[in-house]
């Protein structure tokens, strides 16, 4: 039997209400419940949430439904005898390593830490008003799509200009998937293949032709020679207010644009702000208010991003490019990850455009962010090399944090410029006074409401990555005997968000920014107690190092308040205060660099325009791949920027024709209104086991001497006295008692060999793996070689309560083993009423989180949980209650034992740290 839910509508087994009240993450589901439970018996409540004995046992549970201990269930050794085996036959083991298929699964939904709570809930949010972003006229305008459908002359063929389904199939491969164009006219030369297609092209050229004159244009290339000192260049440029109409446009973007500012808040006291998405930072509202002043209320502010940076095009002919992207500060951080004379009126003025939707606004676009390198931060800002873009350091004061903080005077730089055209004698001589580069005419030079050293944005991959964390790693080299931290990276135990470096990182060249945030995600576990020669106390050094490693994480919060900026400014402040360790030692001489300094301005930045990865040279790499590279591989190296051009002109109509085309065949559905929930607000994880098991039927036998479960039955008849009597306060005598009396009515259970975490993407609503649990025997592969055994670290909420906050709620396990009780044996183990969850965990547990971490680099140290007999305390749990993976730092001591590998540390260590820096998720938790 169904039931509607009286609260949010979802339609669920009767069976079953209250397991979803208790876990769904809608708010009027929980209000539901309270007033449920104050209103009917507990008794009445709790009936219709027990579960029918004749489905079966798949419905997870939540952990104050089976209590969990935070000490463990095994506290004494146990004969075999007292737990004898009945109803099963030695024939009935079966296939020990059935495979199956792991596509089947089972999805439950994950409680999220409390720590997490300010992100998930929505945020309190004010209002810009004063009519800013408001539509000028009535939703009576056609949508883009409509539009375009007009353009196609209003055809009945969703695939026009193309004559079918397969004609549009064929061309969208050739264009997206396929080979070269002379591949193309070759497989389409082959006799009657076009003809038995029914195509209407056969070549190469002649799908170009009905791409180019066929479809809606898009914004074209314009060609220009320009002379340089003598040189000419060619530039190639789109008009670049087609470009704004056209992202501001696109359909896809309708439902998430941006249009006004606001201000956000973590509740409705307004206490602590928020940052993330660029309309939530102080630079839209500023200027919206200068807007409104200049121009009258009702404006539409559209923030231009521009970026650039220089790539090669080729490895040996020298060929290089100066892409310049453009984007809109309107379409969400998470969306855009995808020449300005005419910006000058129409930023004053403002320029009516319409938005995917159809509806038409007074949009300003108004230069907001330059995103670049170090050298092309240099060019924009018309700085001098060495010096910082944004404040009056220059390179010999970079290093003297006493130096003020505010932004460079614009007006010296502007005056320099005046003063050219009124005298050029003495503009040189201001220029080099002002430690200014003397360019005349800087592209910024004449937009409204434009700041260039404001503009000037955080650059995580250039500044962090490939600038600081570079330069930390070599002084650390330097200290330390490299031969000593290769023998540390290769002896780190295994975790998902770790990327293991088994040659270690000594003789790595070339590294790449992801490169270096995979070894920073390790770092500092390498050096925690590795002496200094002369006997220097490396306390400094590991504070530093922490330090810096903090002031990376926090500055990629995907969502900023005070508290978190003032936290991210303290943690760059700790190395400042302890990187005399680095002069000490010889390594340094001064700290006058300038991606160092320039760390300083972060938290300024991400107050102005939201956090950083509405601006982060990331996404400029990537384009060059996609837009550049892919562009010239594409040509025949004759020519080639023309060619380029014309190749991403007809790539990019044919991507929009597929949007069409999809619009099309959806039956031209009206564009969607979206509850947007930028990402880093939306942190709800879900659980996903393999509907069938790895391993159908293994013997508890094997569990305890492959897997290493060897208090399995033990463990196992504790869980069910627990659970059997959840309610009633056992002491620990009684609990032994209870459980000696229980018999094992089962030889063998099936096991699962992983426990894997999905996340849902905001914008696509696809699932990605966030996270994966390994739980496997040694075994060997195809070819017959070892793989060592591997049962992974995980968290594990012990507080008998989901909403306890921070983690000190959770306590660390090793899981050795993950399986499903046997259905037919529920009713024989449990009492009626019992909700049994379909998948288990036996783990042995590390000792519990001190109060405080070590004050030198914050770092939780726990140890085996061991009793006086040497065994490991164990508990079986519902999988439920992990919460996630983590990755631990070993004790190595001066130098690491030789006999420790990768995959054995766990079982010959005993003493550990707990690695906070696998991935920003857990880094949000922990601190």
């Amino acid at each position: 039997m169904v039931y509607t839910c009286q609260a949010c509508g979802a339609v669920v087994s009767r069976k079953y209400v209250k397991l979803h009240l208790q876990r769904s993450t809608d708010p009027r589901c929980r209000i539901y419940l309270q007033n449920l439970e104050r209103e009917l018996p507990q008794d009445d409540v709790e009936i219709e949430n027990a579960p029918d004995s004749s489905l079966p046992h798949q419905y997870g549970t939540r952990q104050e439904d089976i209590p969990v201990l935070p000490t463990g269930d095994f506290y004494g050794n146990y004969r075999d005898e007292d737990f004898e085996m009945e109803g099963v036959e030695e024939g009935d083991v079966g296939d020990l390593a059935s495979e199956v298929d792991g596509d089947q699964s089972i999805e439950m939904d994950t409680d999220v830490d409390a720590a997490e709570e300010d992100l998930r809930q929505h945020p309190f949010i004010v209002k810009y008003g004063n009519h800013a972003g408001e539509p000028l006229l009535a939703h009576d305008h056609l949508t883009e799509h409509e539009r375009y459908l007009n353009m196609l002359s209003g055809t009945n063929n969703p695939y026009s200009p193309f004559a079918s389904k397969i004609e549009w199939e064929i061309a969208r491969w050739a264009k997206f998937r396929g080979p070269s164009s002379t591949a193309f006219t070759e497989l389409m030369g082959i006799d009657g293949l076009a003809d038995k297609l029914g195509l209407s092209f056969k070549n190469s050229k002649e799908l170009n032709k009905i791409i180019d004159n066929d479809l809606p244009k898009c914004p074209t290339f314009e060609r220009h020679s320009i002379e340089v000192g003598g040189e000419m260049f060619e530039v190639y440029f789109r008009d670049v207010m087609a470009c704004i109409k056209g992202l501001y446009s696109d359909p896809d973007f309708a439902p998430y644009l941006m249009h006004a500012p606001e201000r956000h808040y973590v509740d409705s006291t307004q206490k602590t702000r928020m940052y993330h998405d660029m309309n939530t930072g102080e630079w839209w509202w500023s200027t919206q208010a200068s807007l409104d002043r200049d121009t009258g209320s009702g404006g539409t502010i559209v923030p231009i991003i521009l970026s650039t940076d220089k790539t090669q095009l080729t490895l040996f002919r020298n060929k290089s490019a100066y892409p310049l992207y453009l984007t809109i500060g309107n379409i969400p951080k998470e969306i855009r990850r995808k020449i300005l004379t005419p910006l000058e009126s129409a930023g004053r003025e403002g320029v009516s455009m319409a938005s995917g939707d159809g509806l038409v606004r007074r949009c300003h676009p108004l230069f907001a962010c330059f995103v670049g390198d170090y050298p092309e931060q240099v060019l924009v800002a018309c700085t001098t090399t060495g010096d910082c873009v944004q404040c009056p350091a220059s390179y010999h004061s970079l290093d003297d944090m006493d130096e003020p903080e505010g932004l460079r005077p614009i007006q010296a730089l502007l005056d320099a410029l005046h003063l050219f055209e009124d005298d050029p004698g003495p503009f040189y001589e201001h220029c080099e006074n002002e430690r200014l580069k003397p360019v005349l005419e800087p592209f910024w030079k004449n937009l409204p409401y434009a700041h260039v050293y404001r503009s000037i944005t955080p650059d995580v991959l250039h500044q962090l990555y490939q600038g600081v964390i570079k330069h930390m790693i070599s002084w650390i080299q330097e200290i330390y005997d490299p031969a000593e931290i290769d023998a540390r990276c290769r002896r780190l135990p295994p975790n998902h968000n770790i990327r293991l470096f088994f040659q270690g990182i000594s003789s790595l060249t070339h590294v790449t920014g992801k490169e270096h945030s995979q070894i920073c995600s390790f770092l500092l576990g390498l050096v925690l107690d590795i002496p200094i020669q002369g006997g220097v106390s490396n306390r400094p050094l590991l504070a530093s190092l922490r330090g810096i490693l903090d002031f990376l994480y926090f500055a990629r919060y995907p969502v900023h308040t005070k508290d978190t900026l003032d936290a991210m400014d303290q943690a760059l402040q700790r190395f400042h205060n302890n990187k005399h360790i680095f002069i000490t030692l010889g390594v340094r001489t001064n700290f006058n660099i300038t991606k160092l300094h320039f760390a300083r301005h972060y938290a300024r930045a991400i107050r102005l325009y939201g956090t950083t990865d509405n601006f982060n040279t990331e996404y400029t790499e990537r384009l060059h791949i996609d837009l550049a590279k892919d562009a010239y591989h594409a040509t025949n190296h004759k020519d080639e920027f023309s060619q380029m051009t014309q190749w991403l002109e007809r790539k990019e109509k044919m991507a929009r024709h597929t949007k069409y085309v999809q619009w099309r065949l959806d039956g031209c559905p009206a564009p969607p209104r979206v509850d947007w929930i930028s990402p880093g607000l939306n942190v709800d994880r879900t659980l996903k086991m393999t509907k069938f098991p790895t391993v159908r039927v293994a013997p508890i036998e094997r569990l305890e001497k492959e897997y290493g479960a060897v208090h399995f039955r033990a463990a196992l008849a504790r869980f069910i006295v627990l659970a059997n009597h959840r309610y009633q306060g056992l002491t620990r005598g009684q609990l032994e008692d209870k459980a000696s009396d229980v018999r094992i009515p089962f030889r063998c259970v099936p096991v699962w060999h992983n426990i894997k975490y999905l996340h849902k993407d905001v914008l696509t609503n696809k699932m990605a793996t966030a996270d994966i649990i390994h739980v496997s025997p040694a075994r060997k592969d195809s070819q017959n070689r070892p793989i060592p055994a591997r049962f992974d670290t995980v968290l594990i909420n012990t507080s008998g309560n989901s909403q306890e906050a921070g983690i000190k709620a959770c306590q660390v396990a090793q899981v050795r083993v993950v399986f499903s009780i046997p259905e037919n044996m529920i009713n024989r183990l449990f009492e009626s009423g019992i909700v049994v969850p379909r998948n288990l965990a036996y783990v042995e547990w590390f000792t519990v989180f001190p109060a405080t971490p070590n004050p030198d680099h914050l770092l939780y140290k726990i140890s085996r949980h061991i009793l006086s007999d040497g065994s490991y305390i164990a508990s079986i749990i519902p999988i439920a209650n992990i919460f996630r993976s983590i990755h631990l730092f070993p004790k190595f001591g001066h130098t690491a034992p030789v006999e420790w590998a990768s995959s054995n540390v766990l079982e010959e260590c005993r003493d550990f740290y707990v690695n906070p820096h696998t991935d920003d998720y857990l880094y949000h938790v922990i601190y």
